[in-house]
């Protein structure tokens, strides 16, 4: 029987990150654009100079109301006929606020990109923040505090934060606010948030898609054009500060069956030379199923699923005020909590002891910069990655420089980068589990102070 000939592999094309085109339109919106053949549905994003630290006395949370508010009707459509509009050109809207500003998300096919903008240019020039959807707004919120809570691994992020920023920081609060914080909030908040801090001289719109055959700058004048507000000089925000002293807090939850830990501290953000040695290492760590933390937690002992580690970029600045979130997360089983985090500290320091191989080196470079062009075959993808440099105040090129660096880090410069952001003596870990179970265990281990906490 013949059959065909395999297939042979072609020639492999060279991949760098797709460069933007930057300009502005006359109100003062600044406007990035990539044009990727192929694309129909174009992905827009829009960064607000709307910081968490913005927020009133009193008031968190009120940036996440207006960003969900956002949705809720304009001066031309109540919020059901918003919904209707956006629904018949196919579009998704939605938007979300962090410590760095809020960001909206357009999603739209191409052909109806003009009112997919015309939309977004509404939402954004006239919200209605109606009492009736505000209030909506409020109790939605409330009632998502307490799922929050019960929910372990978001009990242990709320822990970390409080435990490691500043009572009066920021970032040591829900980044959605308290319960009693949400319960304060109303549509005038809500508006007098806006009218302080949404505009367009502060603000940058991100446009990906396939671009063929569309007078981009003619559409955004025609619809974000419209959008009008006062300049404002930028604010200057407080240096991120923390105390990553090593000490244990177990959040107490009776007759749990398993402990969801969270083990972190801050470090280097993106603008600091050593991220990439950063990220190369921590991905050696616990970036994978095969990385060092899976391999003894997981695959020797038996006693997770997969413990993961991670660098997460929290506010950044080129001078040097911005942090990374640097943790270890995961849950094991109730009984052998102890023997767990004394195996992860024991891969912390023969990690110190040993460094990396050069293997281990090798293979996060083929995962990290190997799959990227995978990564970022959506508009969104890439909209989402530009739009992450703009808030993180980076360069346009500065992902195609990250990769090209990851490739070119070594295995002795990567050891020294996680070694420091993952010192066994300077991290700060949550327990969430039964207390009565994991806390002398866990303080026969010696890796600092041991604080039961409840609720």
């Amino acid at each position: 029987m013949d059959f065909h000939s395999q297939p042979q592999a072609g020639v492999a094309k060279p991949w760098a990150f797709p460069a933007p085109e930057r300009g502005r339109l006359a109100n003062g919106l600044t406007v990035l654009r990539c044009h990727r053949p192929g694309q129909q549905v174009v992905a827009v994003e829009i960064n607000l100079d709307a910081p968490l630290d913005a927020e009133p006395a009193g008031l968190d949370g009120v940036a996440t109301i207006m960003a969900r508010a956002f949705n809720e009707g304009t001066d031309k459509h109540s919020a059901e006929e918003f919904a209707a509009e956006l629904e018949r050109c196919g579009a998704t809207l939605d938007a979300h606020a962090d410590h760095p500003g809020v960001r909206v998300s357009l999603e739209v096919p191409v052909s109806r990109l003009p009112k997919g903008l015309a939309l977004l240019a509404d939402a954004l020039r006239a919200p209605a923040f109606s009492d009736s959807e505000i209030e909506r707004l409020v109790r939605n919120r409330l009632d998502e505090i307490p799922h929050e809570s019960a929910n372990p691994g978001r009990r242990a992020a709320k822990e970390l934060s409080k435990q490691l920023f500043p009572a009066g920081a920021r970032m040591s609060r829900p980044r959605q606010g308290s319960e009693e914080t949400v319960t304060a909030i109303d549509a005038a908040a809500v508006r007098a948030f806006y009218e302080k801090h949404v505009r367009p001289a502060t603000a940058t719109v991100v446009v990906v898609g396939d671009l063929t055959d569309t007078d981009l700058d003619t559409l955004l004048e025609d619809t974000l054009g419209a959008w009008t507000g006062d300049t404002t000089e930028p604010r200057p925000l407080p240096p991120v500060t923390a105390d990553d002293t090593g000490r244990v807090i177990v959040v107490d939850r009776p007759g749990a069956v398993q402990t969801q830990l969270l083990i972190g501290r801050i470090g280097p953000d993106k603008h600091d030379r050593v991220w990439a040695a950063q990220i190369l290492g921590t991905y050696c760590l616990g970036g994978t199923l095969t990385s060092r933390l899976d391999r003894v937690l997981r695959e020797e002992k038996g006693y997770t699923y997969g413990v993961r580690s991670f660098a997460q970029v929290l506010r950044s600045a080129p001078d040097g005020t911005g942090a990374a979130m640097l943790a270890i997360s995961g849950s094991v089983d109730t009984p052998n909590t102890g023997p767990a985090l004394d195996d992860l500290w024991k891969v912390l320091r023969t990690l110190a002891a040993e460094g990396l191989t050069d293997a281990e080196r090798d293979t996060a470079v083929q995962n990290l910069v190997g799959v990227a062009p995978l990564k970022f075959e959506t508009a969104a993808a890439v909209a989402g990655t530009l739009a992450d440099q703009v808030e993180q105040q980076l360069p346009d090129d500065f992902q195609a420089r990250l990769y090209r660096q990851l490739a070119e880090t070594g295995t002795v410069e990567a050891t020294a980068a996680v070694v420091s952001a993952f010192p066994a003596d300077r991290l700060v870990t949550i327990l969430v589990g039964d207390a009565a179970q994991i806390e002398e265990p866990v303080r026969a281990l010696g890796i600092g102070e041991v604080t039961v906490v409840t609720g």
